[in-house]
C-alpha cells in the first residue's frame, strides 16, 4: 500500500488540504478486475501535534487528526497544500520533514502556494515549478534558483512536483495516480471525481489579463487566431502583423498580458493538440505533426519528448482512450 502524507499546517486553505484525500481516496473506491480491489492508498493527514486550525478567510475549521509530522516518515508521497501565512518561512521543523522525505525518495507534491514552502526548504532550487500565476513573480524574486513557469497546470520534475491554483491540485493528485499505479486508474479516479483525466491548456487561459471593459487592448483575439491556424507557418511577423502592431510591441505585451511569449504559447497549443490527437485517434505519427502544426515527425517528437516528458509513442500507448491497440503503421515507423 502506497503511504499518501499531507502536510497539514496550520491556517491551510481548507479545499486544497482534502483535495489529496478527495482523489487518493477515490481511487481506493475503483473496483479491480472481477472483484473489489484492497485500498491501494493510506492517506494520512499529519499536523504537528495531530491538530490544526484552517484558514480563517475561507472558513476556520478545527480539526484533529491521528498522525503527526513523524507520520511523514513512511510515506512515498508527500503532498504540501497552501497556507494562508505561506509568505511567511516555515517552520523549522516542517523544513527538515521535507528534507527527510526528498532523502528517502519519497516524491513530494505542492499544491498552489505550497510551492513557497518546497522552495523555502530548497527542494526546487534548479527546478522548474510552478504556483498560481498570481504568485508566480512572487516566488520567483524570492527563489531566484528556481525557474518559475507561471503558464502550465502543473510540473513534474520527477522526485519534486509543484501545480497552479486550487483545482490544479486535482491535476496533480491524478498524474501522481498515473504514474504510479497508472492511467486506467487515473482515469477511472477522474470519472469518479468528475473531471478530465487530463486538462488541456495551462493557467495562461485564466490569468485575468486586462479588465472586463478593455476590451481594446486584449490579445484574446489573436491568440484565438493563432489556435485555429497551428498548421499554418506561423512566425512573430505573422502574429504581429494580426495584432497590428510591431513585433517588439507584441513580445511586451505578451509578457504582461500572459506570462509567456508568443513563440512559447504557440508551442504549447501545439503540443496540446498533438496530445489530444495522441489520445482520441490512431493517425499515423507524421499525421499528427501535420495537425498539430509541428510539420515533420522528428520535429514534433522533439519537442513533445522535451515539453510533456515522453515520446508521443509512450504517451499515446499511456493515454490512447481507444481500447484495441494502435498498429504499428497508426504510431508511424519508429514509433513516434
Amino acid at each position: 500500500m502506497t503511504v499518501v502524507a499531507v502536510l497539514g499546517l496550520d491556517g491551510a486553505l481548507g479545499f486544497e488540504l482534502m483535495t489529496p484525500g478527495q482523489v487518493f481516496g477515490t481511487a481506493n473506491t475503483v473496483d479491480g478486475p472481477g472483484a473489489a480491489s484492497p485500498p491501494r492508498y493510506d492517506v494520512r493527514l499529519c499536523a504537528p501535534g495531530r491538530f490544526l486550525s484552517t484558514a480563517a478567510g475561507w472558513g476556520a475549521v478545527e480539526m484533529r487528526t491521528p498522525y503527526d509530522l513523524d507520520a511523514v516518515a513512511d510515506a512515498e508521497i508527500v503532498i504540501v497544500p497552501g497556507t494562508e501565512r505561506f509568505l511567511d518561512p516555515p517552520d523549522p521543523e516542517v523544513v527538515q520533514v521535507l528534507r527527510d522525505a526528498a532523502a528517502r525518495g519519497s516524491r513530494i507534491a505542492s499544491i498552489c502556494v505550497g510551492a513557497f514552502t518546497l522552495a523555502a526548504s530548497g527542494l526546487l532550487d534548479g527546478a522548474r515549478a510552478t504556483t498560481h500565476w498570481q504568485w508566480a513573480d512572487e516566488l520567483a524574486r524570492r527563489h531566484p534558483a528556481v525557474e518559475v513557469d507561471p503558464t502550465v497546470l502543473f510540473v513534474d520534475n520527477g522526485r519534486t512536483l509543484t501545480s497552479a491554483g486550487v483545482a490544479s491540485g486535482l491535476d496533480v493528485c491524478l498524474h501522481l495516480i498515473r504514474t504510479e499505479a497508472g492511467a486506467e486508474l487515473a482515469a477511472q479516479t477522474a470519472r469518479r471525481v468528475i473531471m478530465p483525466a487530463w486538462r488541456d491548456g495551462g493557467q495562461a487561459q485564466f490569468i485575468e489579463h486586462v479588465s472586463p471593459g478593455d476590451t481594446s487592448d486584449s490579445l484574446q483575439p489573436t491568440i484565438d487566431w493563432m489556435e485555429k491556424n497551428l498548421t499554418a507557418p506561423l512566425d512573430l511577423t505573422a502574429i504581429a502583423r494580426h495584432a497590428a502592431m510591431s513585433v517588439r510591441s507584441l513580445n511586451r505585451k505578451f509578457r504582461h498580458q500572459i506570462g509567456t511569449t508568443p513563440q512559447q504559447l504557440l508551442l504549447q497549443m501545439r503540443i496540446d493538440r498533438a496530445r489530444r490527437l495522441l489520445e482520441t485517434t490512431h493517425l499515423p505519427a507524421d499525421q499528427v505533426a501535420e495537425e498539430s502544426g509541428f510539420g515533420s515527425q522528428a520535429s514534433l517528437r522533439y519537442h513533445f519528448t522535451r515539453l510533456v516528458g515522453t515520446s508521443p509513442h509512450a504517451y499515446r500507448l499511456a493515454f490512447n482512450s481507444h481500447r484495441r491497440t494502435p498498429s504499428r503503421t497508426a504510431l508511424g515507423a519508429d514509433g513516434g
